[in-house]
């Protein structure tokens, strides 16, 4: 067999490979010897048929037969003796197999990148002390209250105003008659001001009185997100039956009993103070994890395979479909197809697909390994983020082990990015702190950008000078 290997980058190559005509000839008359004990061919006794009688019914097999096992046969001996870490599967279109003859193809393939070791200890960090105010804790307070609000008839007479709730019957109907998309819906509660219904019934009802009949006219653009009545001028008839305002319960130790877990508003408090102290410590954690790797891909510069990047970027389109989904929305009716989502979000998928490939050599570098301890708090973890038992993520597991491996790897790229931060020259920094640097950074995008654009102005008008200077001059001699 012979090999050549072509570098079309640093991860990139094509692996030309021939086979010798001896090795094809082989596989050629195992493949027959094999046909001939099993197919029955009139005039021929079972196992006597000649070989040329078997290669004039049976050849386009028999080639369809051999030609992926010589391939692939190939292929892996070439990937083990070369050393090749593949980032994917290779890309082959197998020519014809051609009997007596060496069989020659291409395969290109794409390989993890080599990447020196990684120079992590004693980055500058920056860490926000964020601390939880009584304002946060009361905002939380108000959410709750609204979420256990309740409804309640307006007895005295007034109009509709904003931020009440209305009971209401309504109708759509298209030149007079009926539209079978927009039928009778009665006792329907709006709030005035929401997003549900559209603008114009919060619009027209506000200022209106109870048991008061109104028409309201509404023409649907062609881009209308409910495409049923798009390019449709449709015209509602509403009767307004009640208007309704929002009680929210007091804010006291009902409040707790409502809840049913809580001695006291105090105590509900306390809770909600929990919960922000552990998502400001998620915050800072994730923000000191975005300052590494700014400062590794900044300090290791190397080329990433696009089969990785693709991977990534379906991960990012799958999450932002099943979002969506959730909310009964289409992306397509949104105006957010996968083709502009995966152009928006490719650097994302290719930032993410460096800092798994960094993180893979910190813990190849540093020789990292789970321990039976943090495996154990990794299952209880995901337990609670479940909301389900330690042994019920532990049987997911033992039933799905390739999943059960790449959660390890999660864990160990979790260690990995732990022992940089906690080998980093942290300074702490209070909230205004950060806010300014952040600040800071935009301006400084802002006149680069700026720049940049100014100085694309001058080469255009240098480019017009120029053209202007060589223009030959009209000959007028007579």
């Amino acid at each position: 067999m012979q090999v050549s290997i072509e570098d079309k980058s640093t991860v990139k190559k094509v692996i030309h490979i021939e086979i010798s005509e001896k090795q094809v000839s082989k596989e050629l008359n195992d493949a027959y010897k094999e046909l001939k004990k099993t197919v029955d061919i009139k005039g021929f006794r079972k196992g006597k048929a000649p070989r040329k009688v078997l290669e004039a019914r049976f050849s386009k097999d028999v080639h369809a037969d051999i030609t992926p096992r010589l391939i692939q046969n190939a292929f892996v001996d070439v990937v083990e003796e070369h050393k090749l870490d593949l980032a994917g599967a290779p890309r082959i279109e197998p020519p014809e197999l051609v009997p007596g003859q060496a069989y020659a193809f291409d395969a290109e393939v794409e390989v993890r990148p080599e990447i020196e070791d990684v120079d992590f200890k004693g980055l500058d960090l920056k860490k926000t002390m964020y601390e939880v105010s009584e304002d946060e804790i009361d905002s939380q307070i108000q959410m709750v209250r609204k979420s256990l609000a309740t409804k309640e008839t307006v007895t005295e007479e007034r109009p509709v105003a904003k931020d009440d709730f209305v009971l209401i019957d309504y109708q759509g109907f298209v030149d007079g008659q009926p539209f079978d998309k927009t039928p009778l819906v009665e006792n329907y509660v709006m709030a005035i001001g929401g997003t549900v219904m559209h603008e114009e019934f919060s619009a027209k009802l506000t200022g209106a009185l109870p048991g008061q009949k109104l028409e309201i006219e509404i023409a649907y653009g062609e881009d209308a997100t409910d495409k049923e009545l798009a390019g449709h001028t449709i015209t509602y008839k509403v009767e307004l039956k009640e208007i309704q305002e929002e009680v929210l319960p007091p804010e006291d130790d009902t409040l707790a009993e409502k809840l049913g877990e809580f001695e006291n508003l105090e105590a509900v408090k306390a809770v909600i103070r929990d919960n922000l102290e552990q998502g400001y410590a998620q915050r800072i954690k994730h923000e000191l994890s975005e300052q590494v790797f700014s400062a590794l891909l900044e300090k290791n510069e190397f080329e990433v395979p696009d089969v990785l990047v693709d991977a990534e970027l379906e991960g990012i389109v799958k999450e932002a479909k099943d979002a969506y989904t959730q909310n009964n929305v289409n992306l397509e009716d949104v105006g957010l197809g996968e083709d502009f989502l995966r152009t928006q979000y490719r650097h994302v998928a290719e930032k993410q697909a460096k800092r798994h490939l960094l993180l893979a050599k910190i813990i190849e570098q540093e020789s990292l390994e789970l321990t039976e301890e943090e495996l154990e708090k990794g299952f209880e973890e995901m337990a609670v983020g479940m909301k389900a038992t330690a042994d019920a993520v532990k049987n997911f597991f033992n039933m799905q082990k390739d999943q059960l491996q790449y959660f390890k790897h999660n864990l160990l790229e979790k260690k990995a990015a732990d022992i940089i931060i906690e080998s980093g020259n942290i300074t702490e920094i209070t909230p205004e702190e950060a806010q300014a640097a952040q600040d800071a950074e935009a301006a400084k995008a802002v006149e680069a950008a700026a720049a940049a654009q100014e100085a694309v102005g001058e080469d255009a008008a240098g480019e017009d000078t120029e053209a202007v200077t060589e223009t030959p001059a009209d000959d007028t001699t007579a």
